[in-house]
C-alpha cells in the first residue's frame, strides 16, 4: 500500500525513523539492519536528508528500492539548501512525514538487531505513555565503558530516579522507541540546532508530562561512538543548567533542607548554581576528605549578602538526609558505593544522584 494509507487502515504500524547529514560511511549498514527486521509487517521507513553534501542521497535511494521490494514503504524527506537545519529539525520531520502509530528512532550510524522493532513495540503496547529503550553494544567496544555499562545494567525503577546525572537521559536516544500520540504530546523535539541538547530536553519534558522510562532488556542496538557526533558539539555548561533547573523544579521545589554529598568542586559548583530560595535550604555540605571537613565551613564568596553565608561541612555520617550526590559514581573503585549502603537510604527518597 501506499505510505500514506498506511497511518489510516494500520494503527500498527512502526514508522523507522531515520535523520541522515553526510553519513554515506555508515548509512549503508545503518539501512542494511531496517531491511533485516525479522518483523517487516506494517513497517515503514522515514528518512530525512539534512542537507547532506556527500553521497548520502544515493545511499538512500538504492535502499528504497530493496526495502519496497520487500513490503516496507519508504519515505524521503530532504532539506536541499546549502545549510543543515539540525538534528532537531530532521527528526521533527521525518516524524511529520511518517504515518505509522508507532515511532523507533534510529540514528545514521547506528545498527539494529533483527529483533529491535518487534521486542520495543511489544513493550510500547504495554507502556503507552513510555519512552521505551534497550541495552546497547558499544562499538569500538572500549569507548565510554562506564557509560555503557550505566545504560546497560540501570534498575526499573532507576531508570526514572537517575534522570539528573550528566549522563543524560536513562535510556538514550538512539534507542528510543514510543507512539506517535505520547511524541505529539510531549511535543516533538527543540529545533534550536547546533549546542542545543534536543534528546534531553525532549526527555525531560516527557518526564514532566508523568511519562515512563521503560527498558527492553535486551542488546538490540550496535551504538556508534565517534568524537565527530553531533552530542560533543553541546556546550557543556548549557547542560549543566538544564540538568541545575530539572533538579530544582522535580526535587528541590518539594524539600525544605537537604545536604550536598561532595565538599569539592562539583559539590560547590551545584551550591553556586541553584536559585537563592534553594541555596537557602542547603544545611550542609558532607565528605570524607578529612582535610575538607576540618576546614569546617565553606563561604560562598560570590554572595551579595553581608555577611556571606556560610555552610558547614562535616562528615557523611554526620550528615542529615536527604542528600544531593555529586559524587561520581563507578570511579572510587566501590568505596563511595559501599559508604552509601552503610547509611540504608532510599533512593528517590532519601536522596539523588547528581553526578
Amino acid at each position: 500500500g501506499s505510505a500514506a494509507g498506511l497511518g489510516q487502515c494500520s494503527p500498527h504500524g512502526r514508522s523507522v525513523i531515520v535523520p541522515v547529514h553526510n553519513s554515506e560511511c555508515w548509512l549503508d549498514e545503518c539501512l542494511k539492519s531496517v531491511w533485516e527486521q525479522d518483523f517487516k509487517q506494517t513497517m515503514e521507513l522515514s528518512v530525512f536528508n539534512d542537507a547532506s553534501k556527500d553521497s548520502s542521497a544515493e545511499i538512500i535511494a538504492k535502499w528504497k528500492v530493496k526495502l519496497e521490494d520487500a513490503g516496507v514503504p519508504v519515505i524521503i524527506g530532504s532539506n536541499n539548501s546549502s545549510q543543515p537545519r539540525g538534528v532537531g529539525f530532521a527528526k521533527n520531520q521525518a516524524v511529520i512525514q511518517s504515518s505509522g502509530a508507532y515511532l523507533c528512532f534510529l540514528d545514521s550510524d547506528d545498527v539494529m538487531m533483527p529483533q529491535r522493532v518487534r521486542l520495543q513495540y511489544e513493550a510500547a503496547i504495554q507502556h503507552p505513555n513510555s519512552i521505551v529503550g534497550c541495552q546497547v553494544r558499544r562499538e569500538p567496544p572500549m569507548s565510554t565503558e562506564r557509560y555503557t555499562r550505566w545504560i546497560n545494567n540501570l534498575t526499573e525503577e532507576q531508570l526514572h530516579t537517575q534522570v539528573f546525572t550528566s549522563h543524560g537521559p536513562t535510556v538514550i536516544m538512539p534507542t528510543w522507541f514510543c507512539s506517535r500520540e505520547w511524541f505529539y504530546h510531549v511535543g516533538k523535539f527543540d529545533e534550536g540546532g547546533k549546542g542545543v541538547p534536543e534528546d534531553l530536553l525532549f526527555f525531560y519534558k516527557h518526564i514532566q508530562k508523568g511519562g515512563e522510562v521503560v527498558r527492553v532488556n535486551h542488546c538490540l542496538l550496535l551504538y556508534r561512538y565517534h568524537p565527530q557526533a553531533a552530542t560533543h558539539s553541546v556546550l557543556e555548561e548549557t547542560i549543566w543548567n538544564h540538568r541545575v533547573r530539572f533538579l530544582e523544579d522535580r526535587v528541590l521545589s518539594s524539600w525544605t533542607s537537604f545536604t550536598i554529598w561532595n565538599a569539592g568542586k562539583q559539590g560547590k559548583k551545584l551550591y553556586r548554581s541553584l536559585s537563592p530560595a534553594n541555596r537557602k535550604k542547603v544545611t550542609a555540605f558532607c565528605d570524607v576528605d578529612e582535610k575538607k571537613i576540618t576546614r569546617g565551613f565553606y563561604t560562598f564568596e560570590e554572595s551579595e549578602e553581608r555577611p556571606k553565608p556560610k555552610t558547614p561541612i562535616c562528615h557523611f555520617r554526620e550528615a542529615t538526609p536527604p542528600f544531593i550526590i555529586c559524587v561520581k559514581l563507578d570511579l572510587t573503585g566501590g568505596a563511595f558505593e559501599t559508604n552509601l549502603n552503610m547509611l540504608n537510604l532510599k533512593e528517590g527518597v532519601d536522596y539523588y544522584h547528581f553526578n
